[in-house]
């Protein structure tokens, strides 16, 4: 799954109706070039690719007042709104997506209802546990047997499942408690910087 694909469809879906500038502006104000591959190619790539896929619908506006050329506007598709929550319910609910596609996600969680977020996340810790009991069984010397510096590849993964799955019981818990406004609570990015 890539990260631009979900941060272009979601900034998208904040504004309703967002040229590529605006989706930059966004992406840029989150940081996401820093942990992600968000570049501005890649934004106007992932639009106008996702345009042809039939995610997004493009709006030639008129010129700008300024001189400027017509840019383009963007708007969700259906299709594109289906997408959109299949990658954020994927990438949260999956152990096995690359720090920057669940950043994203962790972006836009509020997006979900409550119960079902909490729903995923622990799936998310089932996953994780499974997954640390595999690295166990599998990256554990056995009697007798030296792997000397690659057995640390084992240890190194149990430490990223166990960190992974304290990280997702602590926002469940947190989310429990009430913090944030989920998406079938109200306005979830109200006061929010943009």
């Amino acid at each position: 799954m890539s990260a631009i694909r979900l941060l272009v469809l979601g900034s998208v879906r904040q504004h309703g109706r967002a040229h590529g500038y605006q989706v930059r502006g966004d992406l840029e104000m989150w940081g996401a070039q820093e942990w992600s591959n968000a570049k501005p190619g890649s934004i106007y790539h992932a639009l106008k690719t996702m345009a042809k896929q039939g995610l997004l619908v493009a709006h030639d506006t008129a010129p700008s007042e300024a001189g400027g050329p017509p840019r383009t506007e963007y708007e969700l598709t259906a299709a594109g709104e289906a997408e959109y929550f299949s990658l954020l319910r994927t990438a949260l609910a999956s152990h096995d997506q690359r720090v920057d596609v669940l950043t994203a996600c962790v972006g836009f969680l509020v997006d979900l209802p409550r119960a079902e977020a909490v729903a995923l996340l622990r799936q998310r810790v089932a996953a994780l546990e499974a997954w640390r009991e595999d690295i166990r069984r599998r990256w554990t010397p056995g009697e007798g047997e030296d792997w000397r510096h690659i057995a640390e590849i084992g240890v190194l993964w149990e430490d990223i499942a166990a960190g992974g799955a304290r990280w997702a019981r602590g926002l469940i818990e947190r989310l429990e408690a009430g913090a944030y406004v989920m998406a079938d609570e109200g306005d979830p990015w109200e006061g929010v910087v943009r």
